[in-house]
């Protein structure tokens, strides 16, 4: 028992070391300045408010977009950024402009909908036609050929809630193929339950797609409460039929931009901390959770950094462009850069909503871990647990980045509870957002973004798994 005891002493001793090694004293009175400044501003709040007032909703390629680049550019240059520019993505350019539904049999009620991102327009006058119910995307599939022929198929399933938002995925699986597997079968149009964990009568919208080769129908999904009505109805084992009509456009190719800003590091400007959020937002609400949030908060850390020093490395914050669209900017910003990535220190997204940060979690080789556990301790003062599983995913820009290189992934996991209440709708408005809890996610991203920057050791990232 005393050699475990002296083992284990040694061991604290020595990641205790470690992590003091990595930072002065004088780095760590830094630190403690901007997380208190952090805490105690509303630039933040106020940057959120000035997007989500002046601009509004900023679906890609629309004008609300064009002017969101001009917004996110006169805000960088008017927040002192050393160096701030654009860089040009392309996208598939899609418009909503009108979009109503109803139960017609067995008695005719309002049905509340909302056109998926990509979908065709129904004629004008819409599609009337029975409904056929499945529970799940896998029970769509395994239907018999041609069973839907002249029907509206319609998955039923219910999303989970959690903190961390893991029902999702599953979920969305449906909201992104579903048209496809319910043309193959022959039905004329595609309605699913919104992926929401809402209540509240609001359709949810999001990315779908097509299949060369399968015939592209109109793509909805409905209000929970509307979900549980037509479910309700079907267990009655009544017919029941609708109406939906949804007028959009495909309008081919559209260009957007990602807008970046940097402050220039002191020792190794060439090498950043990449931090950011995604700049457009779905045209039903005004983008406030997601992701206006994310652009002010990142926005605000970087400039709470640079009033109190310069960092080693330089900090970059960039407002990827078209990411409700399929992630256009991140990808652009990956081949655009793909050949010094290995410049990037530390990357970390907010895309999650405004609710406080509550882990931290890594995904860097290990030599970097006592950078890591360093930065764990200066953000346990803000309530954030460390997570050491260093298997980081972190968020939908940063795919590109984690699918083809290894690259050092952060993730500020945010509380998302309730966030797919809102995500996707009418309802994602700016009385969402708590500035107490937007200010907490901006100290966290200011002392990470930080620490990472002037940290003694430049964090590396795993080493690229041969396939």
């Amino acid at each position: 028992m005393k050699q475990l005891l002296t083992a284990l002493l040694f061991t604290t001793s020595m990641t205790v070391s470690a992590n003091n090694s990595e930072f002065t004293a004088k780095q760590l009175q830094q630190v403690d300045e901007v997380r208190t400044t952090a805490l105690k501003s509303d630039l933040s709040y106020q940057l959120l408010e000035s997007l989500t007032t002046e601009i509004g909703p900023r679906l890609p390629g629309t004008e609300n977009d064009k002017k969101a680049v001009a917004w996110a550019k006169a805000k960088f240059d008017e927040l002192g950024f050393d160096k701030v520019w654009l860089e040009e993505a392309t996208f598939p350019e899609w418009r909503r402009y009108s979009e109503s539904g109803k139960i017609l049999t067995p008695s005719e009620q309002p049905l509340h909908l909302t056109a998926l991102g990509n979908s065709i327009s129904t004629p004008k006058e819409g599609i009337s036609a029975p409904v056929v119910l499945f529970e799940t995307l896998d029970e769509l599939k395994a239907a018999p050929a041609n069973s839907l022929k002249g029907k509206i198929a319609y998955i039923n399933y219910r999303m989970n809630r959690d903190i961390d938002g893991n029902g999702y995925g599953p979920a969305v699986k449906a909201r992104a193929t579903g048209a496809i597997e319910a043309a193959k079968k022959g039905a004329v149009a595609y309605m699913m339950r919104s992926v929401s964990t809402g209540h509240h009568r609001f359709a949810h919208t999001g990315g779908s797609y097509y299949k060369e080769g399968v015939t592209k129908i109109p793509n909805v999904t409905i209000a929970n409460p509307d979900a549980d009505q037509i479910a309700r109805l079907v267990a009655l084992n009544k017919d029941v039929s609708v109406n939906i009509n949804v007028q959009t456009e495909n309008l081919g190719e559209g260009t957007g931009y990602n807008v970046i800003g940097q402050f220039n590091g002191t020792e190794n400007p060439e090498q950043y901390v990449l931090i950011g959020g995604h700049l457009d937002s779905w045209d039903l609400g005004t983008g406030a959770l997601d992701d206006g949030a994310g652009v002010a908060l990142t926005m605000a850390a970087a400039k709470h950094i640079s009033d109190v020093k310069r960092p080693k490395r330089s900090i970059r914050v960039v407002l990827f462009a078209a990411e409700e669209l399929g992630l256009w900017g991140a990808k652009a910003y990956f081949a655009k850069h793909k050949n010094e990535l290995n410049n990037i220190v530390a990357a970390a997204e907010s895309d999650f909503g405004a609710d406080v940060v509550y882990g931290f979690e890594s995904n860097v080789n290990a030599a970097s871990l006592p950078v890591v556990r360093a930065i764990a301790k200066e953000l346990a003062p803000l309530n954030i647990e460390y997570i050491g599983q260093n298997e980081a995913k972190g968020g939908p820009d940063l795919i590109p980045f984690k699918n083809a290189v290894s690259a050092p992934i952060f993730e500020l996991a945010q509380d998302g509870t309730d966030y797919f209440d809102y995500h996707h709708t009418a309802d994602d408005t700016l009385d969402k957002v708590t500035p107490a809890k937007l200010r907490q996610n901006t100290a966290a991203y200011a002392v990470f973004a930080l620490m990472a920057a002037d940290a003694k050791t430049t964090i590396k990232p795993k080493a690229r798994t041969k396939e």
